[in-house]
């Protein structure tokens, strides 16, 4: 009888999922020398999962947890020496303007980080901000604040360096290719090792690094993690009034109003504008379903704010896109080794504010993947211990 021998391709380490946190995360596993691979079903900078959609938030003022400050501020130097290596825009400085009703979380935690970290950070009025940008339209009885530093990252160039960079590093790249399973294996030695089966060829690594988005819950259905996938549906609106245009020095806008959340950018080719609801969205069972027709539900209620709170900014959609949140109950990220499979990192649970930190992230997923531990790492934040009694 014959035996088919299947060839095992070795590698240093594997990286599952090439979105944005695995593509940071290849690239910084290639640049200190590891053979590492790379593998995504899509391909690179796709549409298909949560690291598209043109322009993405980058801000330190950070409402969520002041412990996020130090890597939103590492992150942004990150990101200038991945544009100059890239020699292609990645990020543009615009400021950030955060309209909200007080006494919310929002404001609240933005005044908190600023202080705790001394950040730059402006108190305008709803008169001043109309005067300033009179895209805007500010009821009374809200308050804003301007973030000056905060900008916009190009997300699909984002990717697409990040990854072109890893390759040059030394990286191989197999996309698109599906991964089917992956299981640890002991070594002739007692060195543990994981193998990796697609559907198109076999790999074996010493180290695995799983940065699969929306399906991080089924390549990681064994640990049984309380992980809930949402759709969101981004908008480009028109028309756009001048003082939202991103070369006249539009900037970046978010509303806290009554628990839900607005946001929007400045336009990019003066034809349309993004805009989105950050809070909501319904639940995704499988990420290759995801719904991506846009309903009258995805629309109605963001006309109805523009036509409240925006001048000038129609509500004529021209365009839409539809991407998925990976939502963990507290809303911080997971970075961490897999409990009684060290050689297995964890990247998910991003939960819509993930993709700014991408690099400093791929430091830290390669540091638990090298030396088991990251010092950038703040204390439990991001630990799956923390998942069983919260954080309190």
């Amino acid at each position: 009888m014959l035996v088919r021998l299947v060839r095992v391709e070795q590698f240093d380490a594997i990286v599952l999922g090439l979105g944005v946190m695995g593509a940071a995360t290849l690239r910084e596993l290639s640049a200190r020398g590891l053979r590492a691979l790379g593998i995504d079903r899509h391909g690179i900078a796709h549409d298909r999962g949560s690291s598209h959609g043109e322009q993405r938030l980058i801000r330190t003022a950070y409402f969520e947890h002041p412990a996020y400050v130090p890597l939103a501020q590492r992150a942004f130097v990150r990101w200038e020496g991945i544009e100059r290596e890239a020699r292609v825009p990645l990020l543009k400085r615009c400021g950030l303007v955060l309209i909200g009703e007080p006494p919310g979380p929002v404001l609240s935690g933005i005044r908190r980080a600023s202080e705790e970290h001394a950040l730059r950070l402006e108190t305008l009025t709803p008169t001043g901000l109309e005067h300033r940008w009179p895209c805007f339209h500010v009821e009374d009885r809200l308050e804003v604040l301007h973030e000056p530093d905060a900008g916009v990252l190009f997300a699909e160039a984002c990717v697409q360096a990040l990854a072109e960079q890893a390759v040059s590093s030394g990286a191989q790249i197999r996309a698109p290719e599906i991964v089917q399973d992956w299981s640890p294996e002991k070594g002739a030695a007692g060195a543990n090792s994981v193998v990796v089966r697609t559907d198109r060829d076999v790999y074996r690594a010493a180290r695995l690094v799983i940065c699969g988005g929306p399906w991080s819950v089924s390549l990681l259905r064994a640990l049984n993690l309380p992980l809930v996938v949402r759709r969101k549906v981004m908008l480009w609106v028109s028309p756009v009034p001048e003082s939202l245009h991103l070369d006249r020095g539009g900037p970046v806008f978010a509303y806290d109003l009554a628990g839900e959340f607005y946001y929007g950018f400045p336009s990019l080719d003066g034809q349309s504008a993004k805009v989105g609801i950050h809070t909501g969205g319904s639940n995704v069972t499988a990420p290759e379903d995801l719904d991506r027709r846009l309903n009258d539900g995805d629309v109605t209620p963001i006309r109805s704010f523009l036509s409240r709170h925006m001048r000038g900014l129609g509500n004529d959609v021209q365009r839409h896109s539809v991407c998925m949140y990976t939502m963990t109950p507290d809303e911080h990220f997971i970075l961490d080794r897999l409990p009684g499979l060290p050689e297995v990192v964890i990247g998910a649970g991003f939960s819509g504010h993930g993709f700014k930190f991408a690099p400093v992230i791929g430091t830290i997923l390669a540091d638990l993947a090298i030396n088991g531990g990251s010092e950038l790492i703040p204390p439990g934040l991001f630990s799956i211990d923390r998942l069983d009694g919260g954080l309190g």
